[in-house]
């Protein structure tokens, strides 16, 4: 437990809550046989916090963000398959109690069942020591790619604030400097401004295709080699 402690960065002052979220249902059943003392309690605290520290993290990060845009970039961040990445960089397979049948049955590398061990974990961890220690967790270990997720999926909007968010008091912008064609088959053509001066132009058959062209050349003017295409 010592050496998980350190991948963590966290050292418990109550040992036992971490134990208890590294115990599978099917430990706690054959051994305690209490299922009660399985990490499922934990795991819903847990999953309640990281959506909050999310929700707040994105929240203030991403201004520029609708209500859809910022809901569904959080369902990307704590999914299941997210979480489970989190869970095999921190080895957490490595310390599961599980029963002996679903140790047989490859448990240790369950998708389903890391997952959860990473919300039972920060749970743990704002119980035993508050939930900055618990927000620390999880901007580490499972928000530290969110850069990274987003120019993946080439939001070129969203990477374009991201980045220039990294300085102080930037403002970015779109303006509309054309729309051609019939409406069938309409063409638009959209600059963003940083701080009032152009960094970006693009075109496409809608504005947003447009501000995502935009975004994309000034990424690629501004921050050259950040997204990988």
């Amino acid at each position: 437990m010592h050496a998980l402690q350190k991948t963590i960065g966290y050292v418990f002052k109550d040992p036992t809550l971490l134990e208890t979220a590294l115990t599978h249902t099917s430990y706690a059943n054959e051994v305690y046989k209490d299922g009660l003392k399985s990490y499922e309690r934990l795991e819903f605290l847990g999953d309640s916090i990281l959506g909050f520290t999310t929700a707040d993290y994105l929240f203030g990060a991403f201004p520029a963000l609708h209500e859809g845009e910022l809901t569904k970039l959080r369902a990307e961040l704590v999914c299941e398959a997210s979480l489970a990445q989190t869970a095999q960089k921190l080895g957490l397979g490595n310390y599961l109690r599980l029963g002996k049948g679903e140790q047989a049955c490859g448990g240790r590398q369950r998708v389903s069942i890391i997952a959860d061990v990473v919300e039972a974990l920060i749970a743990a961890i704002y119980l035993d020591g508050g939930l900055v220690a618990a927000k620390r967790f999880i901007y580490t270990h499972v928000l530290v790619d969110t850069g990274a997720r987003i120019r993946l999926n080439t939001d070129y909007k969203t990477a374009l604030q991201e980045l220039v968010q990294q300085k102080k008091n930037q403002a970015l912008s779109y303006e509309l400097l054309s729309e051609r064609g019939p409406d069938h088959n309409k063409e638009f053509a959209v600059r963003v401004l940083l701080n009032g001066q152009e960094v970006g132009q693009g075109s496409g058959t809608s504005k947003k295709r447009a501000e995502q062209a935009a975004a994309c050349a000034a990424v690629k003017r501004l921050f050259p080699g950040e997204i990988d295409e």
